[in-house]
Formats: structure tokens, C-alpha cells, sequence
């Protein structure tokens, strides 16, 4: 039997190659925002990287003109009669006790902003130890810029003293920064040191929770003589603020 093979002609219609030319034009739109997201993400994390080199570059300066320049403010003699000589008579020991400080330096930031290193803080729970960047002006222009570089100090009094002293630093959803503060839980322990005097208080986590930015209750002063820090940063999705209190042990 005789079997008639039958080809059937395809006609490219003017529609046809329209959407051939679409498909074409959103494929190569696709790999071009596909480039794009990936050079923006590398560089994101080449400017957290960038940061956190920064901060430590801060932190070791700060730290080493701490021990190079500590000069001593002024000298406290105690007499204490408690040796004896060979015949009986005792003789005054002569013990000195130093205070200690240091002037800190006060630096500039690449656009200008001036700033000193006013402490550290160290957290062991989540291994980060960053300097505490003090503002000269308190703008947010200037807050902004000195949080690229470090965690800074927003409000409050003298670092280690009575009242609150608030922190602020980025989340940058690693463990850099800020970023793994609001796993803090409480009871967990913060380091605070002074590079004035080189004294590190212990605080205790005793609060945590959340607040809209433009709630900034958290700084409130009224600590009824206590001294405590108040850590604050960013949700993953940047919709919150993540409240972090904390008191001297």
C-alpha cells in the first residue's frame, strides 16, 4: 500500500514574528537586570566589607592612642605604718595611687563630619567588639554618615555614667554591626568601656522590643539614678526599630 507522506508548509506570520521579537527583547532585558542585581549585591557586600574594615581600622587607633597617650592627672599618697624595723619602730610605707585619663582625639570622617572614639562596646554572646562614634554636631546628616563607619552614639549622657546612654548602629543582616542585636535575649551581657578613664562596666539585657522610627521614648532619661545603655537598630525589613535595654551590673 502505497502511503502519502503530506509536509505541511509553516507560514510566519507578521504576528508570529512580532512576538518572536518580544520574546527575544525580554529574554535580553532579563539577563541585563539579571547582570545588574548581581553587581549590585557584590558591591553591597564589598561596602559592608569596606565598613567593617573601617570600623576596626577606628577601633585599633582609638585603642592604641589610648595606651600610648594615658597621662596621669594626679597622685594620691597613703601612709600606712605596717613595717617594723629591727629595733621595733615602724616605718611608713608610701603607696601611690594614679587617676588616670586621656584626651581623645577628635578625627574627621571623608565628607568632613568631625568625631571622636568616645568607647567600645563589646558584646562576647555575639563576638563583636566596635568603637562608639560620638558626633561633634548631632546632625542627621552626620549621624548617617559616622554609622557607615561604626556604631554611634545617639543620646544621653557621659559614657559609664548615670542615665541613658543610647547607641545606634546599622543592621546589615550578617554578623556585622548591629545586625545580630535583636537576638539579644535578657540577661545577656554588654561591655561598655570608656577610653577617657579606660573603665569597662558590665551591663545586663532586661527589655527588648519593638518601636516605629519616630518613636524615640527609648531615650528617655528617666532612669531614677540607674546607669544604663539603650541599643538600637533596624528590623530585617527596616519597617521597625529594635529596642535593646540594658543595665549596669
Amino acid at each position: 500500500m502505497n502511503q502519502i507522506l503530506i509536509t505541511k508548509k509553516l507560514y510566519i506570520t507578521p504576528e508570529l514574528k512580532r512576538k518572536k521579537k518580544m520574546y527575544k527583547a525580554n529574554f535580553i532585558l532579563s539577563i541585563f537586570f539579571l547582570i545588574i542585581l548581581i553587581s549590585v549585591y557584590i558591591y553591597a557586600a564589598y561596602d559592608r566589607d569596606k565598613a567593617e574594615a573601617m570600623s576596626q581600622d577606628i577601633l585599633a587607633t582609638a585603642e592604641q592612642e589610648q595606651e600610648d597617650n594615658t597621662v596621669v592627672d594626679s597622685d594620691v599618697l597613703i601612709a600606712v605604718l605596717n613595717d617594723t624595723t629591727d629595733d621595733g619602730t615602724e616605718t611608713p610605707v608610701v603607696v601611690s595611687e594614679s587617676n588616670q585619663s586621656v584626651t581623645k582625639t577628635k578625627q574627621q570622617s571623608q565628607s568632613g563630619y568631625t568625631y571622636v572614639t568616645d568607647g567600645k562596646i563589646t558584646i562576647p554572646k555575639l563576638g563583636i567588639e566596635y568603637g562608639i562614634l560620638d558626633g561633634e554636631t548631632d546632625s542627621v546628616a552626620e549621624t548617617e554618615e559616622l554609622l557607615k563607619m561604626s556604631p554611634v552614639k545617639f543620646h544621653g549622657p557621659e559614657i559609664n555614667t548615670v542615665g541613658n546612654y543610647c547607641i545606634v548602629g546599622h543592621n546589615y543582616r550578617n554578623k556585622r554591626f548591629f545586625s545580630k542585636v535583636p537576638t539579644l535575649v535578657n540577661g545577656d551581657i554588654i561591655q561598655i568601656t570608656d577610653f577617657t578613664n579606660n573603665k569597662t562596666i558590665e551591663y545586663e539585657v532586661y527589655d527588648k522590643y519593638n518601636v516605629v522610627p519616630e518613636d524615640v521614648s527609648c531615650t528617655s532619661q528617666n532612669t531614677d539614678g540607674r546607669t544604663e545603655i539603650t541599643l538600637i537598630t533596624c528590623t530585617d525589613d527596616s519597617k521597625e526599630r529594635v529596642i535593646v535595654k540594658a543595665r549596669a551590673i
